[in-house]
C-alpha cells in the first residue's frame, strides 16, 4: 500500500489535501493574524526533506494586520518564481522566541518528478540510504519547467 498515492511533496500542513485556493489561503492567514503570528514567504526549487532553509521572499511581515498584504506579497512571489515551491510560514513570538506555528505550501511546479532512493553498501554489508530529487540533476532555476 502506498502512503502517498499522489506522489506530491508533503511538507507542512495541508500537504495531503488538494491545493488551497486563494480564499482558503486568506482564511489561514487571517487565523494566524488573529493569534498574533507574523508571516513570511519562502521559495525553493530543491524541496528535499532535509532542505529546511528555503530562500526568503522579502522580509518577514511582523507589522501586517491585514491578510491582503500577505496575499499581495505571495502573488508577487508567484509571479517571480512560478515554477518553484512556495510556502507560507507563520511565526509565534509570544514566548519571546521565534517558533514556527504554521507552515504550508501554496505554490508547486506543474510537474513534480519526485525522489529516488539511493542505496549504498558499506563496511560489513551495512546499507546506507539517501534520497535525491530527480529534478536536482538539473541546474538551479531549470529543475521544474524553467
Amino acid at each position: 500500500m502506498m502512503s502517498n498515492p499522489t506522489g506530491r511533496i508533503t511538507q507542512g500542513q495541508f500537504s495531503f489535501l488538494p491545493d488551497l485556493s486563494d480564499a482558503e489561503i486568506t482564511l489561514q492567514i487571517e487565523y494566524g493574524l488573529k493569534h498574533g503570528y507574523a508571516w513570511s514567504i519562502e521559495y525553493t526549487d530543491d524541496p528535499h526533506p532535509r532542505n529546511t532553509y528555503w530562500e526568503m521572499f522579502g522580509m518577514p511581515m511582523f507589522d501586517l494586520s491585514d491578510a491582503a498584504g500577505v496575499l499581495m506579497e505571495l502573488n508577487a512571489c508567484r509571479k517571480s518564481f512560478p515554477n518553484h515551491y512556495i510556502r507560507l510560514m507563520a511565526f509565534d513570538s509570544t514566548r519571546g522566541i521565534e517558533s514556527i506555528a504554521m507552515s504550508f505550501i501554496v505554490n508547486r511546479p506543474a510537474d513534480e518528478p519526485g525522489f529516488r532512493l539511493q542505496r549504498q553498501e558499506v563496511n560489513g554489508r551495512t546499507m546506507r540510504y539517501t534520497i535525491q530529487g530527480y529534478g536536482a540533476d538539473r541546474p538551479e532555476g531549470k529543475r521544474y519547467g524553467g
